[in-house]
């Protein structure tokens, strides 16, 4: 069976149930395609006694009756015109489309940092309850990172969302590598926000193309360094004259003995902390990163350091545990104390997370079930990128083999 053919028509009516003061009735336009129609007032008005329905047009030869015939036939043409248009672009026709571009409204027209922009303000109306203030930010600086790009490579400020094409995604992913310096998988994260756009436009029938047809993501693997336990031992007996340097030591020492990130230690208040019934002190936050709950008991050093900081300034000023600085300063202050402890591995805030992960729990058997939980990971194969194998577990579970083959 064939396809069903569309329908379209411009048609001009008189309404005659709304009748104006001077005695004549306004004209209206009434575009109708495939049954759907939508009328609009074409701020025109005629006697009704000069109106001729059938052939749609005035009857008096005066020189008004000559004008309102001709301003008719110009707004038909232009809206045969625009149905045209939207033939030869692909678009979805329809008559609210039709009066959308009738009116400037052309919703193909729509431009990429437009509906970029109006996404981010959207996510920021919804922090707190659908995103993060951290993931807002990101969405921030993924416009930014276009807005660059649009200067620097097309020397333009905005383009129409039709225009983005495979090259210009492969364009922009070289401007973020070559011009930004970023590695792959930072890249990776700006394109993938720009894929949500793109899905945004799709779902709304902005575009008609996919131009991510056919391209793939694929994150580079990354081994992330994290510390021996002797490197460790080295970090947590040093003694620093420098203060700032002794508190960045201890947040960092605090989010290895709980597995903690950096912004979630940050955020920890005096709410997160829980006692059961057997007089355990437990730690329970939801992650910022995922919404997923932890579940920590507070070992003895993880509570030493909460005590040592309960009067701290910072904390009584902030109502929180522990007098965390910014991201920066902390990672800077951690590089510093790598040197001092003979450390030549690049330290970061993140370094103590897997750190963590694998020499505080996996290497003193605690499971990978429940350092999955302890870590807010919704699933073990979250854990493993966390649990790197350790050659001290790889022994231990040989020398288990060995012992019943001996």
């Amino acid at each position: 069976m064939g396809s069903k053919k569309s329908t379209f028509n411009v048609n001009f009516l008189l309404r005659k149930h709304k009748m104006l003061k001077n005695g004549e009735a306004p004209i209206c336009m009434r575009i109708s395609v495939n049954c759907q129609a939508v009328d609009i007032s074409i701020k025109r008005s005629v006697a009704v006694e000069y109106w001729n329905q059938t052939r749609e047009c005035c009857t008096s030869t005066g020189k008004v009756g000559k004008e309102l015939n001709r301003y008719i036939d110009t707004m038909r043409a232009k809206i045969l015109q625009i149905h045209r248009e939207l033939e030869i672009d692909g678009i979805r026709i329809t008559a609210d489309a039709i009066r959308d571009k009738l009116y400037g409204r052309d919703e193909s027209q729509k431009t990429l940092i437009e509906v970029y922009a109006e996404h981010n303000k959207r996510c920021r109306a919804l922090i707190g309850k659908d995103f993060s203030v951290s993931t807002v930010e990101k969405f921030d600086t993924s416009l930014n990172m276009l807005k660059a790009f649009l200067k620097h490579s097309m020397k333009k400020e905005d383009i129409l969302l039709k225009e983005i094409n495979r090259v210009f995604i492969q364009d922009f992913e070289f401007f973020l590598k070559a011009d930004r310096n970023m590695q792959h998988n930072s890249a990776l994260k700006h394109l993938k926000n720009l894929k949500k756009i793109v899905r945004i436009a799709l779902a709304n029938e902005w575009i008609k193309k996919d131009p991510f047809v056919g391209i793939q993501f694929k994150h580079d693997k990354i081994d992330v360094d994290f510390l021996s336990q002797d490197e460790l031992e080295r970090i947590k007996n040093k003694v620093f004259t420098i203060r700032r340097l002794e508190v960045v030591r201890d947040i960092f020492l605090f989010c290895t003995y709980t597995g903690l990130a950096f912004i979630d230690v940050k955020q920890l208040d005096s709410s997160h902390l829980i006692a059961d019934g057997n007089g355990a002190l437990w730690i329970r936050k939801p992650r910022q990163k995922t919404d997923n709950m932890c579940n920590i008991p507070v070992i003895q050093p993880a509570k030493a350091i909460l005590e040592k900081y309960k009067e701290h300034p910072e904390c009584i000023k902030k109502n929180v545990l522990l007098p965390v600085l910014s991201n920066q300063k902390t990672n800077a202050y951690l590089k510093e104390i790598a040197d001092l402890c003979g450390i030549t591995k690049k330290m970061s805030s993140h370094v103590a997370r897997h750190t963590a992960a694998t020499t505080v729990f996996l290497a003193n058997n605690v499971s990978i079930e429940n350092v999955a939980k302890i870590l807010g990971h919704s699933s073990t194969k979250m854990t493993q990128h966390y649990a790197k194998v350790l050659d001290s577990s790889i022994l231990r579970d040989m020398q288990s083999v060995e012992a019943k083959f001996s």
